[in-house]
This record gives C-alpha cells, sequence and structure tokens, in this order.
C-alpha cells in the first residue's frame, strides 16, 4: 500500500506516510498512548471507523465506534501528557480538538483521556470532556 504525500492531520508536521499512516494502515503499532491519540484524532479527520473501534478498549468500546458525520476536524493541541510512554502500562493526555460544523460553525473537544496496554498495544478507555 502506498501512502499519499501529504502533511499529517495530527499535527506533527511529519507527512502522514511517515506519521499516523502507518499506524492506520495497520503496518505498526502506536508506540506511546500520545502516538495513539494522534492516530485516533487522523482517524477521525479520515473516517476510519474500523481504526476507532481496534484502537477502543475492548470493554469500553460502544457499539458504534464511528466517528461522527458532518465534522470538519481542523487542528489537534495536545495539552498535557502523563506516562503512555513505551515502557509505561496507562496514560493520559489532555487535548483540544478544533472542528466545525456542517452549518459552518467552529467549535472544539477538550477531553482528558486515558490509556491503557491492551494484548501489548495502546488503546483508548475513556475520557472526561473538559
Amino acid at each position: 500500500m502506498v501512502l499519499e504525500q501529504q502533511t499529517c492531520p495530527c499535527g506533527t508536521s511529519k507527512d502522514y506516510a511517515e506519521c499516523c499512516g502507518p499506524v492506520l494502515a495497520g503496518q505498526r503499532a502506536a508506540s506511546t498512548a500520545e502516538a495513539l491519540m494522534r492516530s485516533r484524532y487522523t482517524a477521525f479527520v479520515r473516517g476510519n471507523d474500523a481504526y476507532l473501534a481496534a484502537s477502543w478498549h475492548s470493554q469500553t468500546r460502544p457499539d458504534d465506534a464511528s466517528a461522527p458525520t458532518g465534522i470538519d476536524w481542523r487542528r489537534l493541541r495536545i495539552r498535557d501528557t502523563q506516562g503512555g510512554g513505551p515502557d509505561d502500562e496507562t496514560g493520559v493526555v489532555e487535548f483540544i480538538a478544533h472542528f466545525r460544523t456542517a452549518d459552518g460553525s467552529r467549535d472544539f473537544l477538550h477531553e482528558r483521556s486515558e490509556f491503557v496496554r491492551e494484548n501489548g498495544h495502546w488503546v483508548y478507555v475513556s475520557g472526561d470532556i473538559l
């Protein structure tokens, strides 16, 4: 699979093919909780519902883990991380995701998300809206 040459939507300024692309394509796992958060944001941008479901903890995953429709995700800002490194088992990432609604209104999602390793891979557990 050839990944297109474009800046990754997750905010790292790297090419998609070097950043979240291989993670979403299943070619490599996210190495940190923040990397998983960035890849999940990219999955929301691209409407990759299969990745969103696969990267959600099996005990907290909703029946419908699909991205909402009518949302134009614009920018991701990571505010804080706690743990979630390559050698950790848990992590927390606080982020702000800016978006526009179908009617053009601007809004944002400010969340503090919890991540754990499940079967050796980082997964999203839950988040508190701030």
